[in-house]
Formats: structure tokens, C-alpha cells, sequence
């Protein structure tokens, strides 16, 4: 589940987006000034800052800033301020979107997703050459191989990919509609149960006991102990 920190200092608006964003399915961690916001970003792990600019104590270009000296987490700017110069300010201090109020919740929610889907293509890109390893599989992002004890095991493109989203979303249950929105890059619009059978073909390849079943929900591969 995608963990979004909020830090806007006006009560109803605070519980408009809590309500909002649990109900669309994220974790939510709330902050009423800048003070408080930074403090709770040092404290937690978050995919994504929903950040006023009017803050009390530390106005929202003062959080940003410190938060861009330790991270590149993806930052959304929300305010009243919406003149060209204001926008600029916070293009300049590298925020991924600006939303000016009033918004609509539903257009703040896609803007959100667009901003996820982003970074995680950004990680992706990140990630090339570099290997992912879980129990006895090691899957070579450059090369596109898997490994198992060592002995390759041959897939195909969307064998990999599958494997790789799950692998990456360790102890997530992953829903076929998500992995085809991954994995089928967000324009594959036939029947979900083509996630199934690759899934079956992987396991054939690897074995049993790596991709488990959630019931009425999707698919999961469990963090290790």
C-alpha cells in the first residue's frame, strides 16, 4: 500500500483528503505545519508528500527544500497560490505537480496515480544493470535473465516482467488489474485472466512456492523472514 504524508494546516481539508485517499486505497499520515511535516517525513517512509504552501511555522517551499536536500520522493504542491511565478517557485525546487484550490478530488487522485506511476518508471530506469535477489532466484534487470541456483531458467518478456512487479511489491497483494496495468504498460484492455496463465507458466518454470494465490484478490509473493 502506497504511503502518502499530507501536510496542509486546514482542518477540513485535512480530513477531506484523509477520507478521500484511504477510501482510494492509501496509507495516510497527517501534518498540520511545516514543522510538524518535516518531522513526520524524518520519521516515516512515504512514496509521496501532498504539501501546502500556506503552513504555518514553515511555509511549503521551506519543507520542500529540506526535503529535497535528503530526497527525491515525489513531491504535490496544493494551494490558493496559483499565480505563474508561484508555480515557477515550486518548479524550481524540483516539485513533480502543483494543484490549486478549490480542486476536484477525482482530478487530484489521477494526478497522484500519474505521479506514482512516474517515479516507479523512474526506479525501473534506475535499476538497470542491477539485480534483484529473493530466496534462491536472482532476475539480471540489464540482461533480462533469471537465475535459479544458479541455472538459468528462460522466459518470456511478460514472464519477466510479471515476476519482476511482484518480486518489487514483496508481501503486496497484487491484483490482476495491476499487474496489467504494469506489466501491460496501461493498454491491454482483454480479459484479466491473461495475468493467470502467465502465472501458471511461471510457476511451471520455477517451481510452486514462490507466487501465492490471495484468493478474491490476486497474487502475492511474501516478504522473506
Amino acid at each position: 500500500m502506497k504511503h502518502i504524508l499530507v501536510v496542509e494546516d486546514e482542518a477540513d481539508i485535512q480530513e477531506l483528503l484523509e477520507n478521500f485517499l484511504i477510501n482510494a486505497g492509501y496509507q495516510v499520515t497527517l501534518a498540520s505545519d511545516g514543522v510538524e511535516g518535516i518531522a513526520a517525513y524524518r520519521s516515516g517512509e512515504y512514496d509521496l508528500v501532498l504539501l501546502d504552501i500556506m503552513l504555518p511555522k514553515i511555509d511549503g517551499y521551506g519543507v520542500c527544500e529540506v526535503i529535497r536536500q535528503e530526497s527525491e520522493i515525489p513531491i504535490m504542491m496544493l494551494t490558493a497560490l496559483d499565480s505563474e511565478a508561484e508555480q515557477l517557485k515550486g518548479y524550481d525546487l524540483r516539485i513533480d505537480d502543483y494543484v490549486t484550490k478549490p480542486f476536484s478530488m477525482t482530478i487530484l487522485l489521477r494526478k497522484i496515480e500519474a505521479v506514482l506511476r512516474r517515479a516507479q518508471r523512474q526506479e525501473r530506469e534506475e535499476e538497470r544493470g542491477k539485480e534483484i535477489q529473493y530466496r534462491d532466484l536472482t532476475l539480471n534487470i540489464d540482461s533480462r535473465q533469471i537465475y535459479q541456483n544458479g541455472q538459468r531458467i528462460e522466459t518470456t518478456f511478460r514472464e519477466f516482467e510479471l515476476l519482476r512487479e511482484l518480486l518489487q511489491n514483496r508481501g503486496r497483494v497484487m491484483t490482476r488489474q495491476m499487474l496489467l496495468d504494469q506489466v501491460w504498460d496501461y493498454n491491454y484492455y482483454g480479459d484479466e485472466r491473461i495475468v493467470d496463465t502467465h502465472i501458471k507458466n511461471l510457476r511451471k518454470k520455477l517451481g510452486a512456492g514462490y507466487i501465492e494465490t490471495v484468493r478474491g484478490a490476486g497474487y502475492r509473493v511474501d516478504k522473506e523472514i
